[in-house]
C-alpha cells in the first residue's frame, strides 16, 4: 500500500510490519463498505450501526487493544492506526468503534468482576453485544464531579434515578455502563438496557455526527443486583481513566479526517482549473497546502510518540490531554482551510471536507473541550488547579 502524498517525513518507516498491515486491513474495509455509503447516512442521519459493528467485530477491532475475552490484544499504535482509518471515513464511525471499546468495555474490562467480563466481553468483542457509557448528564458535562445520578441501596439491591446526554450508541445499546452518585461516591454499574424503569431516546437535529446513534437515557428508579456494580471501580477517578483511554484513540483519529480532506484537496486542486491554470499552481494555494500538510505530520508524530508511551505504561493524562487538544483542533483548522480551496464545492456532500469539518466540531467537544485540557496541561505545569 503506498503512503499517503501527505507523508513528507517518511513516517511509514516508524511503523511495523504488522501495524502497516492492520492499518491496510481497516483501510479496505473503511473504502468498499464506508466510503461508498457514508454521504447517504450523514444527510439522512441513519446509520446501520449494528450490521457494522458485526462486521468490526469480525475484524477483530472492537476492544482491539484489549487483552483476552475475545479481544485482539493489539498494540496502542496498531488501534491507533485503526482509529485513524475509521475516522479517514467519518468521525461517527470511528466514535462507534470507540465506545464499544475504550469506553464500555474497557470499563468492564479494569474495573469488572470476572464473571462481569465473562458475561460481556466476548459478545461486545463480535459486535453482537452493543455497549454505551453513561457520564454525561443534561446539566453536567465538563463537571462530572456533580453528576445529579444517584445509586442508593435498598438490602441488597442498588437504585437507580438519573439521566445521561449526548450518548453514542445509547438508542441501540445492549448494555450501559453508569456511573452515578453513591453514598460512599461515584461508583460505576453494568445496567443491561432492558431493565426496568430503563429508556433511550435518540437525539435528533445534530448537524454534526450524523452517521451516529446518539441519545438520552433516563433511570427511573431502576433496580439493580449487587452484582451489577462495578467491583474496582471507586471513586471519580475510574470514569476519567476510561476517558484517557477513548482520547488516546481520537488522537489518532482525528488525523484521518484531516487527512482525508487533504488528499481530496490536493486532487481537487491538482486538476481545478482557473485563470488558465490549476488551483494547486498559485502560490496562495501551495502556501496553504504546505502549512496544513507540516501541522498533519506534526500530529502524527505526537500520535505514534504517545502510542509508544502507551505500550511501555508510561502514557499519563497530561500526555493525552495535549494530544487530544493539538491533533483535534488542528484537524479541524486543515478542515476549514481545505473548505475554502474548494471553494463552492467544499459545502457540497459530494465532497467529504464540510461533513469531516462538521463532525470535528463534536470531537473538539466530547471527551474533554479544548478548554479542560488546556487546564489539565496547565496544572501540570503550575502545580495549581484551575478547575474550582
Amino acid at each position: 500500500m503506498r503512503s499517503s502524498p501527505v507523508d513528507l517525513l517518511d513516517l511509514d518507516s516508524a511503523l511495523t510490519e504488522e501495524e502497516r498491515g492492520i492499518r491496510a486491513v481497516v483501510r479496505r474495509l473503511v473504502d468498499d463498505r464506508v466510503r461508498p455509503h457514508v454521504a447517504d447516512w450523514y444527510e439522512a442521519g441513519q446509520v446501520p450501526a449494528r450490521e457494522l459493528a458485526r462486521e468490526f467485530g469480525r475484524l477483530g477491532l472492537l476492544g482491539m487493544h484489549l487483552s483476552g475475552y475475545g479481544c485482539a490484544g493489539s498494540t496502542a499504535v496498531a488501534y491507533g492506526l485503526a482509529c485513524l482509518e475509521l475516522e479517514a471515513g467519518d468521525s461517527g464511525v470511528r466514535s462507534l468503534v470507540s465506545v464499544q471499546g475504550s469506553l464500555a468495555m474497557y470499563a468492564i474490562w479494569r474495573y469488572g468482576s470476572e464473571e462481569q467480563k465473562q458475561q460481556w466481553l466476548p459478545a461486545m468483542a463480535t459486535g453482537e453485544t452493543i455497549g454505551c457509557f453513561g457520564l454525561t448528564e443534561p446539566d453536567h458535562g465538563s463537571d462530572p464531579a456533580s453528576m445529579a445520578t444517584r445509586a442508593r441501596r435498598d438490602g441488597d439491591d442498588w437504585v437507580l434515578s438519573g439521566g445521561k446526554m449526548w450518548i453514542t450508541n445509547a438508542p441501540i445499546a445492549d448494555v450501559a455502563v453508569i456511573w452515578a452518585r453513591t453514598d460512599e461516591g461515584v461508583r460505576g454499574f453494568v445496567v443491561p438496557m432492558d431493565t426496568p424503569g430503563v429508556a433511550a431516546r435518540e437525539i435528533g437535529r445534530k448537524m454534526s455526527l450524523r452517521a451516529s446513534v446518539t441519545g438520552e437515557i433516563s433511570l427511573d428508579d431502576v433496580r439493580l443486583p449487587a452484582a451489577a456494580r462495578l467491583p474496582d471501580a471507586t471513586g471519580l477517578k475510574a470514569p476519567l481513566s476510561c476517558l484517557t483511554e477513548a482520547r488516546h484513540g481520537i488522537v489518532w483519529g482525528a488525523l484521518g479526517a484531516a487527512r482525508d480532506c487533504l488528499e481530496t484537496t490536493l486532487t481537487y486542486a491538482t486538476t481545478r482549473t482557473q485563470f488558465g491554470r490549476p488551483l494547486a499552481g498559485f502560490q496562495l494555494t501551495q502556501a496553504k497546502l504546505a502549512d496544513l500538510t507540516v501541522e498533519w505530520n506534526k500530529g502524527y508524530l505526537l500520535a505514534m510518540q504517545l502510542g509508544r508511551l502507551a505500550e511501555a505504561g508510561k502514557l499519563r493524562p497530561e500526555q493525552v490531554s495535549v494530544g487530544k487538544l493539538n491533533n483535534v483542533r488542528e484537524a479541524l483548522a486543515i478542515a476549514r482551510q481545505c473548505r475554502t480551496i474548494l471553494g463552492a464545492n467544499g459545502v457540497s456532500g459530494d465532497y467529504p471536507v464540510m461533513r469531516h469539518a462538521n463532525n470535528l466540531e463534536s470531537v473538539l467537544t466530547y471527551e474533554g473541550t479544548s478548554e479542560i485540557h488546556q487546564l489539565v496541561i496547565g496544572q501540570k505545569l503550575t502545580g495549581i488547579s484551575a478547575f474550582t
